[in-house]
């Protein structure tokens, strides 16, 4: 685990929160997460492709989160587990260089710092649900390709 790229979870778990609660300009609030801070350029990359992501495609990652959260909808999980989720899922859909397990013990650490007792284990739950419908989808994909005629 690098300790920048939890950093740079942090900052956007912030910038989500804040967003989430005050319902904000989004690029106004991670432009002034990023301000003063002492960040290499490879951090601020990534938090912005995790901000700008997660902002891009939301509603998929809503539906994903409610899809997998049996019982809850979106509006019935605290917002910091929402925020946490919302970041995990969108690591989990679209950075394949950052592995599974990875992002799922960074979600349960975000938990841990930020969110009520029993964050973790909620998140970890959710979290392991999308992360194997994701590596069934993938791993069906790769049989279907295999599955063509060659040329």
């Amino acid at each position: 685990m690098s300790l920048s790229r939890r950093k740079a979870r942090i900052v956007v778990l912030e910038a989500l929160y804040q967003f989430d609660i005050s319902n904000g300009d989004a690029n106004n609030i991670i432009n002034a997460k990023l301000t003063g801070k002492n960040l290499s350029k490879g951090t601020k990359d990534f938090i912005l492709k995790l901000a700008e992501g997660i902002l891009e495609h939301r509603d998929e990652i809503n539906n994903l989160i409610e899809a997998n959260a049996e019982n809850w909808s979106m509006d019935r999980i605290a917002v910091i587990d929402r925020n946490i989720l919302m970041l995990a899922s969108f690591e989990l859909l679209y950075c394949p260089d950052v592995p599974f397990k990875v992002v799922i013990d960074e979600a349960v650490e975000l938990a841990k710092m930020y969110g009520a007792e029993d964050s973790g284990a909620f998140i970890n739950g959710i979290l392991d649900k999308i992360g194997k419908g994701i590596a069934f989808r993938k791993q069906e994909i790769s049989l279907s390709l295999q599955s063509l005629p060659q040329r």
